[in-house]
């Protein structure tokens, strides 16, 4: 056989335009007449790699002019990122062929595929191809080897309709986030998809969006998010083991990102999102304790219970910016914007009232430290202001009318808690 590997070799490779290695050939007779080939690398870097590829052919078309193949199977094909380039490079060369084809193919079928992508962990799947007389796709069904993700293509006029579904499954990209269940509509025309509607449920609640992926330069995405009732303590909890926060997410806003790798997306998202978080828990920070200790100490400890909490978040790559905050609980209303930077660290600033008889003036409060270490006390500006109130009016009315006038010398002249 060494032979007919090594003039198989050659014609690959005239064919692909790079090196073709062939591990073995071998005809079998069970459980049907087949041709394995083994072990086949692709590229000078193993760009594709298949552990065997089954050729099976219609025995009644051995004799006719036209040769057809029942059944292509490959097993356990490996491609790495540098393999669409041998792909792009295919479309180019040479002109389409307009005959009819002297080899047909009814079914490819491909089992336990891998792709290697940069800065992604993708699943194994499986691929059935349903092809026509001409050797163009009728229809494909991909499907994870575990059975947690379907995706089905067929071809229309030039476009591939794509519906997609998934259960229990869990995100492979950023945030390892665990989906309950979703549907999707989907059209690919050449390097663009449509992402006509995604429908997700995820921790108690519900996640809709519309997108458009294209990828014929860079990869650039944009679309609109809506979320309703999305129990975020465990997303929270993926992102920041220290500072936890529970309760029912809803809102909505759009988002737009643009890479050179799809894996890098996340790293240049752009999004407005406007929110609303009920009946929930701040752990880690106290600003009801924050706020009536005028100390070093504040609310670093404890949590903050409360009934509402909305703002709009600002996202610019790594960087994190929340807008209008405006936390309502019970006696305690605190407002204010926090940035969370790309080293995770915290800066901003809350003012906090609580209500005790007649309404106390509002507390600024500094937010520093990190997501893993939040830090919350009073400002410098609020501290002195209230030191000399209370020095000359006593406590009560003095201390907030100090950190009245000192709120207000603040605005008039800037912070002094800068270095």
């Amino acid at each position: 056989m060494s032979s007919y590997i090594t003039q198989a070799e050659q014609a690959a490779s005239d064919a692909l335009g790079v090196p073709v290695k062939i591990g073995g050939l071998r005809v079998a007779v069970l459980p049907t007449p087949r041709l394995n080939v083994s072990d086949v690398v692709v590229g000078s870097d193993e760009d594709f790699t298949v552990e065997n590829v089954a050729v099976i052919p219609s025995m009644f078309s051995l004799f006719s002019d036209v040769k057809t193949i029942s059944s292509l199977q490959l097993k356990r094909p490996v491609m790495k990122k540098s393999a669409l380039d041998i792909i792009a490079a295919l479309g180019k060369d040479g002109e389409e062929k307009t005959g009819p084809a002297m080899v047909t193919i009814r079914e490819i079928g491909i089992q336990k595929a891998k792709l290697v992508w940069p800065d992604m962990e993708l699943p194994e799947f499986n691929v059935d191809v349903l092809m026509t007389p001409e050797n163009k796709p009728e229809s494909a069904q991909i499907a994870t080897v575990d059975g947690k993700v379907k995706i089905d293509l067929i071809p229309e006029e030039g476009r591939q309709l794509i519906t997609m579904t998934a259960r229990s499954w869990t995100l492979p990209v950023g945030t390892p986030l665990l989906i309950d269940k979703l549907d999707g509509e989907m059209v690919l025309v050449d390097s663009r998809l449509d992402i006509q509607k995604l429908d997700i449920e995820l921790y108690e609640g519900k996640v809709s969006t519309n997108a458009v992926l294209n990828w014929q330069k860079n990869w650039a995405l944009n679309g609109k998010l809506n979320v309703a009732g999305v129990e975020v303590a465990k997303p929270v909890s993926l992102v920041s083991k220290s500072t936890q926060l529970s309760g029912k997410l809803s809102g909505d806003g759009s988002y737009k990102a643009s890479a050179d790798e799809p894996a890098k997306l996340m790293d240049h998202l752009y999004a407005d999102f406007k929110f609303k978080v009920l009946d929930g828990v701040l752990d880690g920070v106290d600003l009801a304790k924050a706020a009536t200790l005028l100390g070093s100490k504040g609310g670093m400890e404890g949590q903050t219970r409360f009934d509402t909490l909305t703002g709009v978040l600002n996202v610019a790559g790594k960087q994190y910016h929340l807008r209008n905050l405006d936390i309502v609980s019970g006696l305690l209303k605190a407002s204010g914007d926090v940035k969370i930077k790309p080293n995770k660290e915290l800066d901003g600033e809350v003012k906090v009232e609580i209500k005790k008889g007649a309404t106390l003036a509002a507390i600024p409060l500094q937010v520093s430290g990190t997501t893993q270490n939040p830090k919350v006390f009073p400002t410098k500006a609020a501290m002195a202001g209230a030191a000399a109130g209370t020095a000359i009016l006593g406590p009560g009315v003095g201390t907030s009318l100090g950190i009245q006038a000192a709120d207000k010398l603040k605005g008039l002249f800037g912070s002094d808690d800068e270095d």
